[in-house]
C-alpha cells in the first residue's frame, strides 16, 4: 500500500512539473524551440487542464484553469502524503 502511495505521490509531483513547463512555454509560443515542446507537453498535459477549462473560462484573454488545476493536484498530494506518511515515512 505505501508503494502504491508513494508512487501516486512521484507522479503527481513529474506531472506538476509538466504543467509549470507547459504554462511557462505557452508565453513562448512563437519561438520554435517552445512549439517543439509544446508538441510532446500538449497532449500530456491538455486533457486534464481542459477539465478545469470547460468550466472556468479566459477572463481578459487570461485562462485561470491551469491555477486550479495545480491547486487541485497539489490537495491531492497532499492527502495521499497524508495518508501515507505514518506508513512510508513521508
Amino acid at each position: 500500500m505505501d508503494l502504491l502511495l508513494s508512487t501516486l505521490v512521484s507522479f503527481i509531483n513529474i506531472y506538476l512539473v509538466l504543467l509549470f513547463v507547459r504554462i511557462l512555454l505557452s508565453w513562448f509560443q512563437t519561438a520554435e524551440w517552445a512549439g517543439n515542446i509544446m508538441g510532446f507537453l500538449s497532449p500530456v498535459t491538455d486533457p486534464y487542464l481542459n477539465i478545469f477549462r470547460s468550466f472556468i473560462p479566459p477572463l481578459g484573454g487570461i485562462d485561470f484553469s491551469p491555477i486550479l488545476a495545480i491547486f487541485a493536484l497539489q490537495f491531492l498530494q497532499q492527502a495521499l502524503s497524508s495518508v501515507a506518511g505514518p506508513y512510508a515515512g513521508f
